[in-house]
């Protein structure tokens, strides 16, 4: 028998609705964890159905790192300012800026990745799997193989979770659209690293130390 008390504790547990909650028990026959499973499958299907709607409102937020060594700016929408207003999508959007910082992403999913960019990295593999003695035959293969593994390093959405390794980018963000309901897009990023692309001075040390003796 599904009890108030534990359609109640489904709820604290999970946020879903009392009749949702209360049908996730009857077909668990009254297992919580069961019926948590349950919930969250069905969040997670009508999510891929929310995915395609419009997200005009959300966040541009920071994220400064090392005493100013490392900064991100990063802009995330969601469909209302209402939602944008809600801490978990608050936190969500904290978490994305320090993925950027940390994991150095270029683009935002793999569809950006431009086609000249693409064409060079792939004859650059194809190039190692000729100079490794890969036979013809396989190297295709092998560059295919090898460019999934390219936009894993390159792009956000396919990047492990720095704080959960075991999932992406992607499904961290499928995951928040079926807690808080609305549709999320990272929509662009961008990254700055101190002395980046700047030729450091490589003075000779013994005339550093001249100069400051004045000699």
């Amino acid at each position: 028998m599904i009890t108030a008390e534990m359609v109640k504790q489904l709820r604290e547990r999970t946020g879903a609705g009392m009749m949702d909650c209360k049908r996730a028990l009857t077909d668990a026959e009254g297992n919580l964890d069961k019926a948590i499973e349950l919930l969250r499958e069905k969040g997670l299907a009508a999510a891929a159905k929310k995915a395609g709607r419009i997200a005009a409102e959300g966040l541009v937020d920071s994220y400064i790192h090392g005493n100013g060594r490392i900064g991100v700016l990063v802009e995330v929408n969601i469909e209302t300012d209402f939602a944008a207003a809600n801490e978990e999508f608050k936190q969500f959007v904290k978490d994305i800026a320090m993925q950027i910082a940390a994991a150095k992403p270029e683009y935002v999913k793999r569809e950006e990745v431009p086609t000249d960019v693409l064409e060079k990295e792939m004859n650059i593999l194809r190039a190692q799997a000729r100079n490794e003695g890969k036979p013809e035959k396989i190297i295709e293969k092998m560059v295919e193989g090898r460019i999934e593994k390219y936009y894993k390093e390159i792009c956000l959405m396919e990047q492990p979770w720095i704080k959960d390794p075991d999932k992406t980018i992607k499904q961290l963000v499928t995951e928040k659209i079926a807690a808080i309901g609305e549709n999320i897009s990272i929509r662009r990023f961008a990254r700055f690293e101190r002395g980046e692309g700047l030729e450091k001075k490589d003075e000779n040390f013994a005339e550093e130390v001249a100069k400051q003796i004045g000699g």
